[in-house]
């Protein structure tokens, strides 16, 4: 009997394997990464379609796919008041819309890089589609350049706008009837445009609304129309991809740098007059900040009931700041304090008058940890000679981070070391007159000589009675041979200029006013990579100047020296500097400073 249910159970179990065997599926090994794009093998219109009146766009693709932000990226030109909804649906993307589309008149869904496949994530580029409510596809183009006025860096996040409507006030109040993105070397292009006369602009839109309704944003505008004619037709006729069934490799196209239109981004400089900014994020002080210089307006702080000597007032170089030091314990650990703060304001029908406030200023001093041993607060000093070494002229500078009282000088001492022996030289401290953190050292300091810095302990302090530690510092004053020298031979420009001296992430090094061509000389000069900018001072003010479009003045134009310049110890280097090109600046000066 149990041989018997053997014989049966044997041939059964081997029929089991095999079978599970057959429909088992797994993933075939091995074969080419997947590295094509999707492909449309359909699309309801037809891309190109003519004569369309519907209210949705189904795109099909030959494999399953996503969108990539698509919120962002998906653009329609001309703007629709209401934005389409974009979604997936298997295969296929999908655009469906609900405004009424305008008569005769080609649409441009610009989707750009926002479709990739499921699997791979392998993007469609400037993906693009394009119909007409009437019985003509619009197929002329313009092409430009939009970039930062002041350092001609490429402007993230902006876009092109371009208005049938000449008016200059159609930027402010109407959607635009063109749009595109500024790409990330700062190139734009429009296509499947109509022939004729329009108004070109470049906006960081704040608000998305796609108009320049906010004084904040970044702006660009051409001063004269443009005119489209027939001669600019840049792109071929659209061709339906229903039909491509296979993608064969192509060389891409290099891009283009260079369009035919150039845009300045620029900040309109403020004009109404405000309160930006009040605040106590110490006990002891409280800042107040303008938005503008005062002028020969007042910008006035009190404390009803406090004594004058319990506080005092610093104000910013342009008077557009107001730091407030409380001297008094009575007045900085009271958890809030009535100010009253008098300043200009512009009103809402633009007039300027005094506004006067009442601010309630808090502190709420962090509570220390109970089983926390109070330590008691040491007074921090910086100084310029921490790094062991002064430029010849220079001098030692102290700063804190609270207002120093009066330097306890018989505690402080200078001596220039000679071999192994010390000699004392005289000193003398000066308190900054604007600016109570800061005390200045001055001294008969020479190059090539070596010095010692000493502070006994309480040599210096706040008026909190904190007081400092005692240090030494030893450091010394360098030759002018071991410093380099750049010398520019500036050429082709008549007129007032500003040449600025950066370091190679554009911070400035000096800087140095030029009424006519000639010589200039940077002495000094650290080891490293500088750049060399211009600003073309149109109005002769001694700094750059912003634009404005109310009154047409486009900002001061800048270019920079083509190449980065490097510096080594010793070298004294002459460059020729042809400056009679503005708004120049080479694109690989923008790579160098993307690379750090």
């Amino acid at each position: 009997m149990k041989r018997s249910m053997l014989n049966r159970f044997f041939p059964l179990a081997t029929l089991f394997i095999l079978i599970s065997a057959c429909a088992k599926i797994s993933v075939p090994s091995g074969g080419p990464k997947d590295k094509m794009p999707p492909v449309v093998i359909k699309s309801i219109p037809d891309n190109g379609a003519k004569n369309f009146r519907n209210k949705k766009l189904a795109i099909t693709f030959n494999e399953y796919v996503v969108l990539d932000n698509i919120n962002e990226k998906f653009m329609v030109s001309p703007p629709m008041k209401m934005k389409p909804r974009v979604f997936t649906k298997g295969k296929s993307v999908l655009v469906e819309f609900d405004d009424k589309l305008k008569d005769s008149t080609t649409y441009t869904f610009y989707f750009q890089d926002a479709i990739k496949d499921l699997n791979e994530g392998n993007i469609i580029e400037n993906f693009q589609f394009v119909f007409s409510t009437g019985p003509v596809i619009d197929s002329l183009s313009i092409t430009g350049n939009v970039f930062s006025s002041y350092n001609l860096e490429v402007p993230e996040k902006t876009q092109v706008l371009m208005y049938q409507e000449l008016a200059d006030s159609a930027v402010v109040k109407h959607l635009p009837d063109y749009i595109s993105r500024v790409d990330q070397n700062g190139y734009f292009r429009i296509d499947n445009v109509r022939a004729g006369n329009y108004r070109l602009y470049a906006l960081k839109d704040v608000d998305n609304s796609k108009n320049y309704n906010l004084t904040e944003e970044e702006f660009a505008f051409m001063n004269s129309d443009i005119e489209i004619t027939p001669e600019k037709n840049f792109i071929p006729g659209v061709k339906d991809t229903a039909t491509v069934k296979k993608v064969v490799d192509k060389v891409p196209e290099p891009a283009i740098v260079n369009g035919e239109y150039q845009l300045m981004l620029f900040a309109a400089q403020k004009k109404d007059h405000y309160l930006t900014n009040s605040a106590r994020n110490l006990k002891y002080q409280m800042i107040y900040t303008l938005s503008l210089p005062p002028d020969s307006m007042k910008f006035e702080f009190s404390i009803p009931g406090a004594v004058d000597d319990t506080y005092f007032i610093e104000k910013s170089r342009n008077n557009d700041t107001l730091k407030v030091w409380l001297a008094d314990s009575a007045l900085y650990l009271q958890p809030q304090i009535t100010t009253i703060v008098k300043y200009p304001l512009t009103d809402t029908v633009g007039t300027l008058g005094y506004k006067e406030d009442t601010i309630l200023m808090r502190f709420l001093a962090p509570r220390a940890p109970r089983a926390a041993k109070v330590k008691k607060p040491v007074f921090t000093v910086d100084a310029n000679i921490i790094t062991g070494s002064l430029k010849p002229g220079q001098s030692i500078v102290f700063s804190s981070q609270t207002p120093f009282r009066q330097p306890d000088t018989s505690r402080i001492y200078l001596y220039e070391l000679i071999d192994t022996t010390r000699q004392k030289i005289r000193l003398h401290l000066v308190k900054d007159s604007t600016n109570s953190c800061k005390y200045t050292l001055t001294a008969k300091l020479l190059q090539g000589r070596k010095y010692l810095f000493i502070a006994d302990s309480a040599s210096f302090g706040n008026i909190y009675s904190e007081n400092s530690d005692s240090t030494g510092i030893k450091f010394s004053v360098r030759d002018t041979e071991s410093y380099s020298k750049l010398t520019l031979n500036i050429s082709n420009y008549e007129g007032a200029r500003i040449i600025q001296l950066l370091n190679n992430m554009e911070k400035l090094v000096s800087e140095s006013l030029m009424k006519n061509d000639g010589k200039l000389v940077f002495p000094l000069l650290e080891n490293g990579f500088y750049r060399v900018r211009v600003i073309y001072d149109l109005n002769s003010d001694g700094k750059w100047t912003t634009g404005d479009f109310t009154s047409g003045r486009q900002p001061e134009p800048v270019s920079y020296y083509p190449d980065e310049i490097e510096i080594k110890t010793g070298w004294e280097i002459e460059q020729d500097w042809d400056m009679g090109v503005e708004n120049v600046k080479d694109q690989k000066l923008r790579e160098n400073k993307k690379t750090r």
